[in-house]
């Protein structure tokens, strides 16, 4: 088997936790599998904690436009323009992702007008996943919303896009945690599951297959999907190929 080369993939992890640093946070913890293997491979990562950052609420590029004094989000909206893989992550709280995971996801949908060189939607050819954590029901369920969300605004899916884990139902110790109620808990809360370890990395691997497959032939051709060919009036040509 050749071994496939993933050196000229960016990614971008964005943790929608609750807590600001330098507080532990459990979506971290497990964004570290990703990241290993990903770095392993010689790619290019980088993570942000949106709530360290100043980003309003919003669906407009600039928030600074509509009322509120300061917005960040021009400055993060650059680096996840750069990077081929987009992760997000976030806790789950009550069955939900997390408000900061909504927020991010309303941030991104007010970028998806904007076009690339071929007259696309700027997130075609790029590639989203995403990793939940918590101790309540509901993977599944935020990783749908989630996916559905960035296919929707042009990000390509590949199989088995999501990673997570939960623990118990209810108040208890979450991923990577190592003590609770002053008990020891080794090794680390979580990262010896089989299933939590094996979806992470066949999402980890199945995105960077993805995004190389697309870098390298230059996302998607934009025969029938140009923006900018449907708003110079070839409408007509899109609806009916045979008068082409």
């Amino acid at each position: 088997m050749t071994r496939p080369e993933f050196k000229t993939l960016k990614a971008i992890f964005i943790n929608c936790t609750l807590k600001k640093s330098p507080k532990s946070s459990h979506t971290d913890s497990l964004f570290q599998v990703a990241k290993t293997i990903m770095e392993k491979e010689n790619v290019s990562v980088e993570e942000i904690r949106l709530v360290d950052h100043a980003v309003p609420p919003g669906v407009y590029p600039d928030m600074k436009e509509h009322g509120w004094d300061k917005d960040e989000w021009p400055e993060i909206f650059k680096k996840i323009s750069a990077a081929d893989i987009l992760i997000i992550g976030t806790p789950i709280w009550l069955g939900e992702k997390s408000s900061i995971a909504q927020k991010l996801i309303e941030r991104l949908y007010g970028m998806s007008g904007m076009t690339n060189d071929k007259g696309q939607y700027l997130f075609y050819g790029k590639v989203g996943g995403t990793i939940i954590t918590g101790n309540e029901d509901g993977v599944k369920h935020c990783a749908m919303g989630i996916l559905y969300s960035l296919q929707h605004i042009g990000y390509s899916i590949p199989p088995q896009a999501d990673a997570g884990w939960i623990g118990e139902v209810g108040p208890g110790p979450s991923y990577g945690d190592t003590e609770w109620k002053g008990k020891k808990i080794s090794p680390p809360l979580g990262t010896d599951s089989d299933f939590t370890n094996r979806n992470t990395t066949f999402m980890t691997y199945n995105l960077l297959h993805l995004a190389s497959t697309l870098k390298k032939q230059d996302g998607y051709p934009n025969y029938g999907n140009s923006r900018e060919e449907w708003d110079d009036g070839k409408r007509w040509e899109f609806e009916n190929p045979e008068y082409r």
